[in-house]
Parts: C-alpha cells; sequence; structure tokens
C-alpha cells in the first residue's frame, strides 16, 4: 500500500542547534502512527515540517502526493490539526468557535455530533472560558475533526483527561481509524501509544532511534514493557 505521508531526508537546524538530522520515514494511510520523545527530541519540528509551518533545510515531504507548502490550501481541506496549547477569545463560546470553524472548510462535518461523542453537547452554549483543562482538550480535538479530515494530526491529546475520558477518546479515535482516517500523534504516555499506535517513531536529538511497532520496539530492547525500551532506547533510563 502506497504511504500517505512520506517523509525523505529532512533536517532542520536553528543556529548551531540540530533540531532535525536526516529524518526519514513513511505513514501507512489508515494506520496510528505516534512520534514520540522527550522534550527537545525534535517532534514539534518534525510536525511542523510535515504539515509545511516549517520549511526544512533540506529533505523533501510529501502528503497524499501533494507538497505541504506549495499545495497548502488544497491539503488544508483534508487535514485536521490539535495542538496542545490554543488561545481563544475570552468571550466566545464553544458553539460559535465550532462554528466559525467549519465554514473554513468545504465539507464540514455536524460539530454537534462531534461534541456529544466527546462528551461536550452540555456545554455547548459555554464560553470557551470556562471550560475545564480536560473539556478543553476534549473540545480541540473535535475542532480538529471538523473538516472530516482524511489525516488528523493530535498533539498530546489527552494531556489533562482523567482515566475515564482518555478512554474514551481512545475508543473515538480507534473508530475513526476503523472508518479509514489516518491520525499521526505526539504522546508521553506509553499506554496510551500501546492502546492505539500501529507504527511508533522514536527520536532523540533530532535523531530516529527506532521505528517500527510498539512490541518490536520491545523486542529490540532488553526491557519488558514498552515503558522500559523506550527509556532504554533514549538512554534516558536510570539503571543499567
Amino acid at each position: 500500500m502506497k504511504p500517505i505521508i512520506t517523509v525523505n531526508g529532512i533536517s532542520k537546524s536553528y543556529g548551531s542547534t540540530a533540531a532535525l538530522q536526516n529524518l526519514s520515514f513513511s505513514v501507512e494511510p489508515g494506520h496510528i502512527f505516534g512520534i514520540l520523545g522527550e522534550n527537545g527530541a525534535g517532534k514539534s519540528t518534525a510536525v511542523e515540517c510535515i504539515l509545511g509551518t516549517r520549511k526544512p533545510d533540506c529533505g523533501t515531504v510529501t502528503i497524499m502526493d501533494m507538497d505541504p507548502v506549495s499545495d497548502r490550501r488544497m491539503l488544508f481541506q483534508h487535514i485536521g490539526v490539535q495542538f496542545q496549547e490554543c488561545s481563544f477569545p475570552d468571550k466566545i463560546r464553544v458553539d460559535e468557535l465550532c462554528k466559525e470553524t467549519a465554514v473554513l472548510y468545504q465539507n464540514s462535518a455536524d460539530f454537534k455530533e462531534l461534541l456529544h461523542q466527546f462528551g461536550l453537547d452540555e456545554k455547548m452554549y459555554n464560553y470557551v472560558s470556562e471550560l475545564s483543562g480536560g473539556q478543553r482538550q476534549r473540545l480541540f480535538i473535535v475542532l480538529a475533526l471538523i473538516p472530516k479530515p482524511q489525516i488528523v494530526f493530535l498533539d498530546e491529546l489527552t494531556t489533562g483527561l482523567d482515566p475515564r475520558a482518555r478512554r474514551d477518546v481512545w475508543h473515538c479515535l480507534k473508530s475513526m481509524k476503523q472508518n479509514g482516517m489516518t491520525i499521526v500523534l505526539t504522546s508521553h504516555f506509553m499506554d496510551e501509544v500501546e492502546a492505539l499506535c500501529d507504527h511508533i517513531l522514536i527520536l532523540k536529538k533530532g535523531t530516529a532511534v527506532f521505528e517500527g511497532a510498539p512490541g518490536e520496539a520491545v523486542n529490540i530492547s532488553p526491557r519488558s514493557t514498552l515503558e522500559e525500551a523506550y527509556l532504554w532506547l533514549t538512554e534516558q533510563e536510570e539503571y543499567n
């Protein structure tokens, strides 16, 4: 099957600091692909280069056979993005924000249905500033799904959610995957990665130290869990 995202040899530096170094990987359609790494490992830069919001110093990226920079307007209609940190006017209601997002797309989803799916229908007429941290996080996921994307990018999607809410979100994402959606996510939670991801990329100081299925990361390490394997691969563990 032809990859829906192909990253070929991209590098990016900020001054003398290398954020990414000769990074190559591909994402299969209908898969959940996880990008892992400690803070500063290059996760955000990698996602920004894929989306075309940051230009790599060298290398190429294609999404759905399109260039994320020159074909940005066309790709915009097929991609959803949820960022961990978003800011909105204090006096905008949840329904107003969803409506403003929906008008940007040619074929938007029913945001009321999405709000119900993510347990936010009772907050539809609340101001966004009145939502709890977990409710805001779920709203950001809803906004990313309004364009009915073929690919959605999710940044630390369940940060701030309680255990039940996290699993509810996982269930929704698994259903979307079954319907053919491709999901690229970053996460620090290894239970989340194991529950969701078909394929993972682990970064350390801008360099890929592992790419493959989560179980393969455990198999190539001397450890017995994904969390321990991740720490071993990124040389963060405190024991030998």
